[in-house]
């Protein structure tokens, strides 16, 4: 369970539901997978919503608009793959509202709260709080008819496991988002990058073990005298490419930080090496 996961963490969706649509982005890489997933989500002869723009590559928003009525634009989290294309998408669909947690990529309309979303006809969206991988990551939780599904950004991912990017991503909170999603057992998961997943709470306690076996290691590595962020990441990821490392060390990072609260700042000291 510690070593490099590249496999999904829940079987594969068979299919996605009738009333969303996957529009990918055209940048995969190392962090991306194949790319950033932009979904659209909605009711019969309703507008429909975004969910993740994705980057600012013309053709893709181009592709997006071309689903009009759509009456909203959501994001899950700030990073770039997810949200540089908000602003053109904005101008493209004539001033829709992008709405996020951090009013920096917020466009037309008021940073989002906890609970349902406004402005959704034929469809109960609700804001999921799911903070860890960054400050403000956030899921969606989708209702049309009987069936649901959760909207994941990169909390969790179609395939292998997220980075929790410190500093603004904090550990303590992501094992919390996860033991939250972990509830959602049997609801589809609509990852951020990667493949569609059919229950989101086997997904959630795939992460929370993998979670915490790494933990171990990292326990180990520093027991074992490794003395800096670096110094861990190459006894614990060992097993992943090197061109990766430095992504790995965002996580080790938030995993020292962890470790040292829990232990009263013993560990905490590494972080900064």
């Amino acid at each position: 369970m510690g070593g490099h996961v590249t496999a999904p963490a829940a079987a594969l969706a068979d299919e996605l539901p009738g009333w969303v649509t996957l529009l990918r982005a055209p940048n995969p890489g190392p962090m991306t997978l194949d790319g950033t997933n932009t979904w659209l989500l909605r009711a019969p002869g309703q507008p429909g919503v975004v969910i993740d723009p994705g980057p600012a590559d013309e053709e893709h928003l181009a592709a997006v608009a071309t689903h009009e009525p759509i009456g909203l634009v959501l994001i899950t989290h700030g990073h770039p793959d997810h949200t540089d294309g908000a602003r053109r998408l904005h101008e493209l669909l004539a001033g829709v509202p992008v709405l996020a947690v951090d009013p920096a990529h917020t466009h037309a309309g008021e940073p989002l709260g906890s609970g349902p979303v406004p402005g959704v006809p034929g469809l109960d969206l609700r804001l999921v709080p799911t903070p860890g991988h960054t400050g403000d990551s956030v899921c969606f939780l989708a209702r049309h008819g009987e069936e649901q599904a959760v909207l994941t950004g990169d909390t969790i991912l179609g395939r292998g496991t997220t980075v929790v990017a410190h500093p603004d991503g904090h550990l303590g909170d992501y094992l919390t988002s996860l033991e939250l999603l972990a509830t959602y057992r049997g609801v589809p998961a609509l990852p951020g990058h990667g493949p569609a997943l059919a229950d989101c709470g086997a997904a959630a306690e795939f992460y929370l073990a993998h979670r915490r076996a790494r933990l171990d290691q990292v326990r180990a590595a520093v027991a074992g005298g490794a003395t800096t962020a670096s110094e861990v990441v190459a006894t614990v990821y060992a097993d992943v490419d090197p061109s990766l490392w430095w992504a790995a060390e965002w996580s080790v990072r938030a995993q020292l930080e962890y470790l040292g609260r829990e232990s009263g700042g013993g560990i905490a000291g590494l972080e900064q090496a």
